[in-house]
């Protein structure tokens, strides 16, 4: 007797007892579909948590940030300038393993337009801060470096800022328009892209609002980001900082041909650098760690803020919980097998004398457990099949009880992965009734009638 006999076999009986077949795939179906929408659900979240940290600017951003200098070191710390525009000129003359580098200087202020305000953050930035941010300016265009030589009332906004200040029109492209910032005047040219969670676009695009929060405030993450007004850093530093100038005879930077430039012992409030490749993150912090030493006068009063224990966190979450999630979920596909066992013996009982028939007309017992084994696994891939379909309507009914906040991904590998575990189940489940059947005897078998 061949494979495909012996399928056939065992879906004439799986046909004839119907219900009988159905619960015994119950466990199988409820395994598969738990497995597969745990596997969906996981992806889903790191693909959201990676989409976040990309949108901060990704892991080849990295921040230098001050520290407590080492105790070998404290006698000299007054030696050191901080954090400074010469940084930034430092590491943007000579890092060759770095793209670009984002000083900044901000002040928290007043925005307003037309008699509506905005309490929020300005930046004063080069150029290059959109690149290490990773902001899209979708209207107008970015700040110069024209702007930062002529300290131009220039500006690029969030969205955020325009629904606040424009509460009438919150998706209007008020380019050219006015903002006054503490007063001062800045000439809008540029809009950022909206920033938001895949499921608020996905809400914004099917015409529902936003996922609201169960309790509480709804948090958004893409709020600062939306919330972003840059203006050229010297005209931060003319308008806003200038009599923090720790010395007036500070030479100029760069080319710029005004007056009175922001030095190199300007301190900053942030400073950033983007790295050419992440693989060479190592070598790119040691390459400005040097550069660093030197403007800061040997001090290590510095280090690096880096986005890499973010990802490596991220991974390491996922599997974990795929791997939790996976051992639990098998928890239903062994209580499948253990069923489909069960049957398969109720079923070898009614058919003793079938197989001490087939036994006795010359069926070996290597064909007997062949085909048992074989009815077993076929129940387990109708299981297995209707088990990714149950998924998918599992995943509808997460999604739409929580507000379409948590988005499943499925992909290939995972229903691959699921339905290999409801076979594996059929064949181990089958092995035991298989062997039992296989061990009848003819004579005894064919005593039942």
């Amino acid at each position: 007797m061949n494979v495909w006999n012996s399928l056939a076999i065992g879906l004439r009986e799986i046909l004839a007892h119907k219900f009988r077949s159905f619960l015994t795939m119950l466990g199988v179906i409820l395994g598969v579909a738990s497995l597969l929408t745990t596997f969906a659900l996981v992806e889903g979240l790191a693909k959201s948590s990676r989409e976040m940290m990309n949108n901060f600017g990704g892991v080849e951003r990295v921040g230098v940030i001050s520290q407590e200098v080492p105790q070998s070191q404290v006698l000299m710390a007054d030696t050191s300038p901080g954090r400074t525009v010469a940084d930034a000129e430092a590491i943007e003359r000579s890092a060759t393993l770095v793209s670009a580098v984002a000083p900044i200087y901000e002040i928290n202020g007043i925005l307003r337009h037309n008699g509506h305000d905005f309490t929020g953050t300005a930046r004063g930035v080069w150029p290059s801060h959109i690149t290490v941010n990773r902001h899209i300016v979708e209207h107008g265009r970015n700040l110069s470096q024209v702007d930062l030589d002529e300290a131009n009332h220039v500006c690029v906004i969030g969205t955020k800022i325009i629904s606040e200040l424009w509460p009438e029109q919150p998706k209007s492209k008020p380019l050219g328009e006015t903002i006054f910032v503490n007063n001062r005047p800045f000439r809008i040219v540029g809009i950022l892209e909206n920033y938001e969670s895949e499921e608020a676009k996905r809400a914004r695009l099917e015409g529902r609002p936003p996922p609201k929060a169960k309790f509480g405030r709804q948090f958004n993450p893409y709020d600062r980001k939306n919330s972003t007004f840059l203006i050229p850093f010297t005209t931060m530093f003319y308008e806003f900082k200038s009599t923090s100038l720790a010395s007036a005879k500070t030479p100029a930077i760069g080319t710029s041909s005004v007056k009175d430039d922001p030095g190199p012992i300007f301190k900053l409030d942030e400073l950033a650098f983007q790295v050419t490749d992440p693989n060479n993150m190592q070598p790119a912090l040691d390459e400005v760690r040097r550069i660093l030493l030197g403007t800061h006068r040997g001090v290590e009063d510095f280090t690096f803020d880096t986005k890499q224990e973010w990802s490596d966190s991220i991974e390491q979450n996922t599997s974990n919980i795929r791997l939790v999630g996976g051992l639990i979920s098998s928890i239903a596909l062994i209580v499948g097998g253990i069923g489909i066992t069960n049957i398969m013996l109720a079923s070898i009982t009614e058919r003793i004398r079938e197989i001490g028939v087939r036994r006795a007309v010359g069926a070996k017992a290597k064909h007997i457990f062949t085909q048992i084994v074989v009815e077993s696994i076929a129940v387990a891939i109708l299981g297995g099949i209707l088990g990714l379909f149950a998924a998918l309507g599992l995943m509808s009914i997460i999604q739409y009880a929580t507000d379409g906040a948590s988005v499943p991904i499925v992909n290939a590998q995972a229903a691959l992965v699921s339905f290999a575990f409801a076979v594996g189940i059929g064949v181990l489940s089958g092995i035991y009734p298989a062997w039992s059947a296989s061990r009848i005897e003819p004579i005894e078998a064919l005593r039942y009638g």
